[in-house]
């Protein structure tokens, strides 16, 4: 005989166990009241003993609540059953109901073999677009790793878990307060190993580590503990991709470095910023061995590890005292020799420096192009014809750039043109938007549709009963109105019809009154005669042919009156 399954909140049902990590145990699970599959996170049994462990596990849920996107997979629930009574007993875990995702751990598609650079760019930008969302949402992840992000099989990428998310605002978040769950040492950034506070550039550093996985196969660092990991992010420098795997792309050296800079402020500053890069990498000129040189020692300075090895190496030699010396030191006459020679060398580079000639004045019949980036339009135009410069504007939408201000001039700024020339001003006409469509009467179906034509994203449906509406027709919208305009892929959440209606208990009630309340209620009152009792004056209602609850729109409700003597 099979055990009861298990019933969460009278409302989910608990399946098999879907995955575990250093928390809470994840398990497929089923809304009962909304008919769907879930993903139910519970806290470890053992941690649910533990007043901190449940404060960080709500913290949790009500980090990941606050977004609503489509590269983070949603939070529909949470509840804590013994936060009420103070109980930890097993039976009363906290809980966490989410979007069940249909695909594969990001872990397991770079166990599997090679990442082509194309699938490899379009993770790390889905990963980049959702730490975009959430950082603007005020809510930094903080454990960004393969394992914490799910492609789906249509290939869209989903973050999850953000177990150890904190607000960006909370100065005090560091990773010495989260003693027992600290990230992953293979991901983290410099400061959490450093334990100092982070902010959003931590999830960018995680994100290069990512991303320098996907070309090379293996992590930048490697060790033999997670203490010898963590050292290494802090204190040594990071072999570029293509020195691992020669196939992969030389453009993309310069985008892993810089994001995984030691220095958060050296750092790109977003994740915006990070997927500016990353695109113009993919179809940008790959640099030199010596321009990859100059950037790597600007972001790290000289290899720590070959310092280090050189010192190790002069401290060992300075120690040794089996060596012999097998002559004296050399001559006094020697050194001062070496001594006047350098100063006469310096002395004569002086000398050609000042001596060379300078770079000839510009020309009178050229002009410098000025820098006119998020300069309004007007001025600009102004600007230029102080200069006898002509100005072309050119309109294109920008949601960086505030509307009428210059979003980049073609020739760019720095450059010579000639007296008279026309300058191109591509102006800001505002961010893209789009108008919400007609959604109201329409079939879920068809709504769907509409609003993926619009280029926007449909998010939560709910139902509720209305008795003049058949199943699924859109009633309303939740968060916006139609004819609105958004931004693309702004999500639009639905009120649609259950197709049911909630039957009272109209027992006792006179046959007229129960009749026009059903009808008003979209019901088919049947009167029904019972010679089992006494007849009553006026009729009233002994008993009905369905239970009070609800019941689908147009059904048949038989109320049945007593005609007896």
């Amino acid at each position: 005989m099979s055990a009861e399954p298990r019933i969460i909140a009278e409302r989910y049902r608990v399946d098999e166990l879907i995955g575990h990590g250093g928390m809470a145990k994840v398990y497929r699970g089923y809304d009962l009241t909304l008919g769907r599959d879930v993903a139910i996170k519970i806290l470890d049994p053992e941690l649910a003993r533990d007043t901190a462990f449940r404060t960080r596990f709500r913290l949790e849920a009500q980090a990941a609540s606050r977004m609503s996107h489509p590269s983070i997979v949603r939070v529909f629930d949470a509840g804590d059953p013994g936060s009420a009574d103070g109980s930890t007993a097993s039976t009363s875990e906290p809980y966490i109901i989410m979007e069940l995702v249909q695909g594969q751990l990001l872990k397991d598609i770079i166990a599997a073999g090679p990442v082509p650079v194309e699938d490899a760019v379009r993770y790390i930008d889905g990963i980049l677009e959702a730490l975009d969302y959430s950082h603007r949402a005020g809510v930094v992840h903080r454990d960004i790793k393969p394992g914490n992000v799910m492609v789906t099989a249509a290939g869209k990428v989903k973050v999850m878990d953000f177990g150890i998310a904190r607000a960006v605002s909370d100065s005090s978040s560091t990773v010495a307060e989260t003693t027992q769950i600290l990230g992953t040492a293979a991901y983290f950034s410099p400061e959490q190993a450093k334990g100092e506070p982070v902010d959003a550039r931590a999830d960018l550093y995680s994100t290069g580590v990512v991303l320098y996985e996907l070309l090379t196969g293996r992590q930048p660092f490697r060790g033999d503990s997670p203490v010898a990991v963590a050292y290494q992010h802090v204190s040594e420098a990071p072999v570029p991709p293509t020195e691992v795997n020669e196939e992969a792309p030389r453009t993309l050296d310069p985008i892993v470095l810089r994001a995984l800079a030691k220095d958060p402020y050296q750092r790109y500053p977003d994740a915006a910023s990070f997927r500016v890069a990353l695109d113009s990498a993919v179809t940008g000129k790959a640099p030199t061995k010596k321009q990859l040189g100059e950037l790597t020692s600007e972001l790290y300075g000289p290899s720590p590890r070959q310092a280090q090895e050189t010192a190790r190496s002069l401290r060992q030699l300075s120690s040794d005292t089996t060596m012999t010396r097998t002559q004296s030191g050399p001559p006094v006459a020697w050194i001062w020799a070496g001594v006047a020679l350098l100063a006469v060398l310096l002395i004569s580079v002086l000398l050609w420096v000042i001596m060379m000639p300078r770079g000839e004045e510009i020309p009178s019949s050229s002009r410098i192009i000025p820098d006119l980036v998020d300069v309004s339009a007007e001025r600009a135009q102004a600007d230029l014809a102080d200069m006898d410069l002509q100005a072309e504007v050119v309109y294109e939408a920008s949601s960086d750039v505030s509307e009428d201000n210059v979003i980049r001039t073609d020739p760019e700024a720095g450059q010579s043109v000639k007296v008279g020339e026309t300058v191109t001003l591509y102006v800001s006409s505002g961010a893209e938007t789009v108008e919400i469509p007609p959604l109201v009467g329409l079939s879920l179906t068809a709504a769907k549709q509409e609003i993926a034509d619009a280029g926007l994203e449909l998010g939560s449906v709910t139902p509720r009963n209305d008795p003049e509406s058949q199943t699924d027709t859109v009633l309303e919208l939740t968060d916006a109105n139609e004819g609105d305009e958004v931004a693309p892929n702004t999500v639009v959440n639905l009120v649609v019809a259950s197709g049911r209606v909630t039957l009272p208990d109209v027992t006792g009630w006179t046959l007229d009154a129960a009749s026009a309340q059903l009808e008003e209620l979209g019901l088919n009152a049947i009167p029904i005669e019972s010679a089992d009792c006494p007849a009553t004056n006026p009729a009233t209602v002994a008993s009905m042919s369905a239970p009070p609850g609800d019941v689908p729109v147009q059904s048949d409700v038989e109320l049945r009156y007593c005609t007896g003597q």
